[in-house]
Parts: structure tokens; sequence; C-alpha cells
């Protein structure tokens, strides 16, 4: 069945995706326009022991506001609990590992019973609402389990991105001052067995912590320590735990963001008001129905699969899957001979994975049947023309929405995209706000620009339920990072264009902005013309220092056929650059490379190219790259 009709450039939903779609009217958006009223009405949809006594308070500080207070509410109750009489023998988790073996499917009767014991073991243990606890473990069902028992109890959950060094996991440990660690003895990248247990050690040690409980995944050999306990073991022993309902403004969980670029932020979501914003999304940015299968492929330590790979998802009574593995093991097809085999139809990736997919070749999508999908999305950067066009056409085989999601760590939820029964779909644009939210343009004075023009992207009060409400232990971080620009506004240091159309176009971080000869330059946008030219797979651009113009681009470009790369290509590609942007854009350099440092997420890690560039020898933390090997390539391509 198509889901979409083409027009031009322009694609909308079909009159079987309008039929479908929980939403199909404009006048949605028009709700939206009272953000209080709005927001009240889908918090009903969820499960509150005690119903607020007042919608939104605005504080005298922008970044002092709470939603729905007094009210007491559980976000393991509501991902579990109340779904147990209708839905308790539907899978609420399908996991698979990435050894090729059994995997595990989960009833929410089933996942009911493990995350009630656990939380039961974690109270024993003297656990106690409002403590933290540390989680760090791959993409195994024990993460998931781990952070609605938290929930549960009314404890704080920290997740700290599996693939993070024992120093970054410390960093993190101490700042939460977490009483408990979740860890495993290891997990499986590309078939090998990684002991993380041995990190987990390093972050542990010196810490206050009370306890390790680790995870037997891969039955790798590891020390054990006298604070060591077996997860099994706890599990098993676990008395059957009620939920501990909690003041919606009380922290749900805090998560670290910008840890490889100084001391990390612990950005703090609260219960109440995310868990709106995480139902409301996955629900309507996704169509999500009754006989979906939603997968999620960002990782469980990223704000992406805390809300639409954990609370979102199982809010709804929704099934979700989860895979442990590479993308790319044992062969390139491994992803789609998933979607083909779990019958996936809701699919949500990053730009980056979908251009990685693109050089490995038409031919390994083309080998699975596909036809499950009905619903595509993207996240964590601005997504180019061919790879957004490649994506709908060989992935989406050109019947699927491609919903490009904007938002952050910070903002607990999506904030801009085209919804699947309104649309329009468009390539490299997001889309509009989402109903009852209100973002806008702002010039370096604060002022609103006009259409058409590009800018700060902000956001005016009544700000989204899901935002955070501070950073962990330091409210001058999170005044300085958030809100001291623009007074009384959000500041989401992200750039973007407001078209004709009320449409948004992201243009990437302000912070990725050059100032060459005295003209502001944005990364991304001189990425995206360089991503037109017929023989470039993907661009990343850093600033390099210049004694005259301040500073000048350097571009690293991966080929779709390295062989062509030559001196020739360079001249034709700075050509290109100077009729689609202008000469000021040029890059000063170009090095045709295999690949560019990524993050497990699909981020380009810019800061270490900038490094490179500039000569740098201490280029900080790579732990948390996907391909750290890459790092030493560059190294001799660039010096």
């Amino acid at each position: 069945m198509n889901w979409i009709k083409q027009e031009g450039k322009i694609f909308w939903p079909s009159e079987d995706m309008k039929k479908k779609a929980w939403v199909s009217d404009e006048s949605y958006y028009e709700e939206g326009k009272d953000p209080e009223k709005f927001w009240a009405k889908r918090a009903e949809e969820l499960d509150w022991k005690e119903k607020w006594t007042k919608i939104y308070e605005q504080g005298k500080d922008p970044g002092e506001f709470k939603w729905f207070l007094g009210g007491k509410i559980n976000a393991s109750h509501n991902a579990l609990d109340r779904h147990l009489k209708d839905k308790g023998d539907k899978v609420a988790l399908m996991w698979v590992p990435e050894v090729p073996g059994e995997g595990v499917k989960l009833t929410y009767r089933q996942l009911h019973e493990k995350v009630s014991r656990f939380a039961g073991s974690l109270k024993k243990l003297g656990v106690q609402k409002g403590d933290r606890v540390s989680i760090y473990l791959p993409m195994i069902p024990e993460v998931i389990i781990s952070m609605l028992a938290c929930a549960r109890i009314g404890a704080i959950h920290s997740v700290c991105f599996s693939a993070f060094s024992g120093e970054s996991l410390k960093d993190r440990i101490v700042d939460a001052e977490a009483k408990i660690l979740i860890t495993a003895d290891g997990y499986y990248r590309k078939g090998k067995p990684i002991n993380l247990k041995e990190s987990a050690d390093i972050g542990a040690e010196g810490t206050n912590l009370q306890n390790v409980i680790v995870v037997q995944h891969t039955k790798t050999k590891v020390n054990f320590n006298k604070k060591d306990i077996w997860f099994h073991d706890l599990l098993e022993q676990g008395n059957p735990t009620e939920p501990e309902f909690v003041e919606s403004n009380e922290p749900l969980f805090i998560l670290y963001t910008s840890g490889t670029t100084g001391k990390p932020k612990g950005v703090i979501h609260d219960t109440g008001g995310y868990l709106t914003q995480a139902y409301w999304t996955t629900k309507l940015d996704f169509d999500l129905h009754d006989e979906d299968i939603f997968w999620c492929t960002a990782d469980v330590g990223w704000v992406t699969g805390h809300t639409y790979g954990c609370y979102g998802p199982l809010s709804l009574g929704a099934t979700l899957f989860m895979f442990e593995g590479a993308p790319n093991y044992p062969d390139e097809g491994r992803w789609w001979e998933e979607i083909e085999k779990n019958k996936i139809t809701v699919f949500y990736t990053a730009p980056t994975a979908i251009r990685m997919f693109m050089k490995f070749g038409d031919e390994w999508p083309k080998k699975h049947n596909l036809e499950s999908l009905r619903i595509l999305g993207t996240v964590g950067e601005p997504i180019n023309e061919e790879a957004w066009m490649w994506y709908l056409n060989v992935i989406g085989g050109g019947r699927c929405p491609v919903i490009d999601t904007w938002w952050q760590t910070e903002t607990g939820g999506t904030l801009i995209n085209s919804l699947p029964g309104i649309g329009p779909f468009i390539p490299t644009v997001a889309g509009r706000c989402f109903p009852g939210t209100h973002l806008m343009i702002v010039d370096e004075s604060g002022s609103e620009v006009e259409k058409g023009r590009t800018g700060y992207l902000v956001q005016k009060p009544p700000f989204a339920p899901g935002m955070l409400r501070g950073v962990w232990k330091n409210p001058k971080k999170y005044f300085e990072s958030y809100w001291k620009r623009f007074p009384g506004l959000y500041d989401s240091s992200d750039g973007a264009m407001i078209r004709e159309d009320g449409t948004i176009r992201l243009t990437g971080r302000v912070d990725d902005v050059m100032k060459v000869a005295g003209h502001r330059l944005s990364t991304a946008e001189l990425e995206n013309a360089i991503d037109e030219h017929p023989l470039v797979r993907e661009a990343a651009i850093v600033p390099k220092p210049h004694d005259i113009k301040g500073e000048v681009p350097v571009a690293f470009i991966i080929l779709k056929d390295p062989s062509k790369g030559n001196e020739d290509l360079k001249k034709d590609i700075v050509k290109h650059v100077d009729k689609t942007i202008g000469p000021t854009a040029r890059p000063s350099e170009i090095y045709f490379v295999d690949d560019v440092p990524k993050t497990r997420s699909g981020k380009i890690m810019r800061r270490i190219l900038r490094g490179l560039v500039k000569g740098d020898k201490n280029l900080g933390n790579i732990t948390t790259l996907m391909n750290p090997e890459v790092v030493e390539k560059l190294k001799e391509i660039v010096h």
C-alpha cells in the first residue's frame, strides 16, 4: 500500500495514510496554539494516581518552569502495569543478539514481573526514592529492565553509553553521587566479546558506590569484587514491588551530554512532563498502532534510546524491537534482514547510518523484502537530499513517509517534524513545530527574523513539557548554556530557517559556524552543497585558523567511487561550491577519505577533525567512536 503521493519534490500523505493516521486534520495545529490546554488534554491519556492542581507555572527565571504541579505519576506503571489487563500477553520487547542465535521475546506481563522483582531487589539493597543509579549496559533486555525498575521505586537512573571509557563512566558516577552501578560482563561487537566489566571496574574504583550489579551476558571471565552481585541472583530473589508514585516534577533520569568536550553536563528530565511528551510524540510522529513493530536503532545510552527506545513505545503499549550489534555484521545486509524477518513497520535511524548503507550499495537492501515498512524516521543531524531520497526509494520503496525529526537531549522529545497524516515531507526540511510548542528564528539581538532568513533557533514559553529542568548540581551551567544569550527564550544553539510555507530547515549547530573574512558560514550549509555533487557520498566541514581570513573551511570528503579522487575532482568540487554558495565558501583544502570519525549514534565528531587540521597533539577522548581506527589514518592524510 502506498502511504504517500508526490508533487515535484514535495510529498504528501495518501488518502490511505490519512485514514489510518491518528491525526490528519490541520486543525490539530490550531488546537496546539493554546499549549497549556493542549498538553493538559494529552496528559489525561496517561495514568495519574492524583491529578495535577495546576497545569503550568513559570518562575521568575525562564529556566524555572513546571508542568502538572501536584500530579502523582509513575513512569514504570505507565509503561507496564496499565497494559496488563488488555495487553498482558502482547509482546512488549523483541530482542535480537548480534551473534546469530535465539533472541528474546518478553510480553508485557513477563517484562512487568522482571521489572517488579528487580525493583524489589534494588530496594532491599537500600536504594530509595531520589537515589541515583548508574547504568552501564549494552543493548540487551536488562537495560530496559534496569531503567524501569529504577523508575518504579522513584530512583533516578543515569545511563552511560557502554562504549564510553571507564574514566568517562567514573566522571558520571561521581557527579551523580550514584549509590549503585548496573553493568555486564561484556557485549559483542562484530562477533567479538568485549570485556565491559574491566571498564566498569575502572569507573567504580575510588567512588562511593555501595554495590555493582553484573549481568552475565557473554559469560566472559571477569574479576568479581566484594561489592559485586549477579543480576540474575537479584532477579530470582526479588520480591514484586508496587510502583512509587512521585510528584510530576520530580526527576526521572539524568543523562550526561557533551562529555567528550569537557566536564559532562547532567541534563535532568522530570517525570510527568517528560512522559507526556514522550508518549504523544511517539504516537503521532510514528503513527504507532497496536499492530506496529517499532525499531529505533539508537543506543539507549543516548536520549533517543530513552524516549523512543523505551518510555515512549512502552507507555503506548507498543511492541519495541531491540538489536544488540553492529549494523553491518555479519554482512552489510544485517539491518534489512532483521526488518524482513521481524516484520518491522516503523524504522527510526540516523542520516549517517543511511549514508553508510548507501555506500555499501543498493544490492544489500534489495536482497530483502522490506514491504512491512510504512513509516521511516531520521534523527541526529540534518539529512541531505540524496540520502533522504535514497532512504525513501530504496528502503521505503517510494511508499513510506520520511519523518525528519529535530530535537535534542535537552528537549526530551521531538519538537520539529511533519506528522504522517498531514505532511508535507520535503527533502532537507524537518517540518513544523510539534503542536503545543512554539519555536522561532531570531537574529543575534533576539529579534525574530523574516521568513527565508537564517538565524538562531529558540523556543518561547510555555516551554514543552519534556524539556530539561536543570543541570545536575550546576544551576550556573544550566543558565549559561540555555538561557543567557536570549533572555526569556530557550537557546537551542542550532541554526535554522523558516520557509514561506511555515516549515523549518535546520542548518546545524551555531557553534559549527565559521567566520570567513567576516562572513558567517554554516558548516551544515557547505556540507549540503558538497553532498549535492554527483560523485560525493558524504562531506564533513571544519574551520581552520587563517592569518588573513580568520578561518577557512577544510573539507573531508567520502566519494561514491574512491578511485575518482584526484586534483581535477577537487577543482570541480570547488566550482560546484562557488556556484551553489559562492567563493567565500570555497574549501581551502580537500581531503578524500574512506571515512570520518563518528559516534555510535552516527554523528560526525567534528571536534576531532578540527583538532587534526589545527595540528593538536591531544585529540581528547575517542572511546565514544564507532570507528576509532580511522583517526590514525586521517592523521597520516592531514599531516
